[in-house]
C-alpha cells in the first residue's frame, strides 16, 4: 500500500491496524496536507452494523477541529470501542 495513490491520496506510511481496518499516513495531493486514511477490509464493508460504526467514527473525527491534539483523537477512538452502542 505504501507508495500507492488512492484517489488523490498518496500513501506514505503505515500507522496501525485493528479490527476495523488499516490506517495509513498519506498526503492529500489536492490540498497538500498530511492526513490519515483508514482502509476497510471487505468483511467490514459488507457488514451494515460495522460499516455504520465506521461512519459514526468518521463523522465524530471530522467534527473535531484540525488542531485537536492526537491524544484527544485516540481517547475518542478508545471510547467508541468501549461504548456498547458502537460495538460490532
Amino acid at each position: 500500500m505504501i507508495g500507492q495513490t488512492l484517489s488523490h491520496y498518496r500513501v506514505t506510511a503505515a500507522l496501525g491496524a485493528g479490527g476495523m481496518g488499516e490506517v495509513y499516513r498519506a498526503t492529500d495531493t489536492s490540498l497538500q496536507r498530511e492526513v490519515a486514511i483508514k482502509v476497510l477490509p471487505p468483511e467490514v464493508v459488507k457488514d451494515p452494523d460495522r460499516l455504520a460504526r465506521f461512519k459514526r467514527e468518521a463523522h465524530l473525527l471530522a467534527a473535531l477541529p484540525a488542531r485537536t491534539p492526537r491524544a484527544v483523537r485516540r481517547l475518542l477512538s478508545r471510547c467508541l470501542r468501549k461504548d456498547p452502542r458502537t460495538r460490532s
